[in-house]
């Protein structure tokens, strides 16, 4: 079961669908970025979600998904395939640049609920693909 809630999760994520992903997880989620500060709780997920839907067009390719026996954790390995769109605080400046990043992320689930993300990917690779 916990392989088909990520594979709906990510399949949400495809298709921009912001519902179908805050409907997956647990009111008290806690989402871990690969550089940045954990956000707690769906309402901090959905603004993280808002926000990326407005700085980036992305796109998961070639997805390998994981579970534990217990489904209580599960993993995914795939391939980000994406837009820089608008400039994010911090970061180069936006102008439409194309990125291809492979990328992880690691799930708890408890109750047909995801309760953590955790992402990870190579953010300088990132940097030097939209700078250059």
């Amino acid at each position: 079961m916990s392989k088909a809630i990520i594979q709906r999760y990510f399949d949400a994520f495809n298709a921009g669908d912001t519902d179908t992903m805050l409907a997956l997880v647990s009111d008290d989620v806690q989402h871990f970025v690969n550089q940045g500060e954990v956000r707690q709780g769906r309402a901090a997920f959905a603004e993280f979600c808002s926000h990326m839907g407005v700085s980036y067009r992305e796109e998961l390719r070639d997805m390998v998904i994981f579970a534990s026996d217990d489904g209580a954790r599960a993993a995914a390995e795939f391939v980000v395939h994406g837009e820089y769109l608008q400039t994010d605080p911090g970061l180069p400046e936006a102008h439409g640049q194309r990125y291809v990043l492979p990328a992880g992320s690691f799930f708890s689930l408890d109750q047909g609920k995801i309760t953590r993300i955790t992402t990870y990917y190579n953010l300088q690779d990132w940097i030097n693909q939209v700078s250059g």
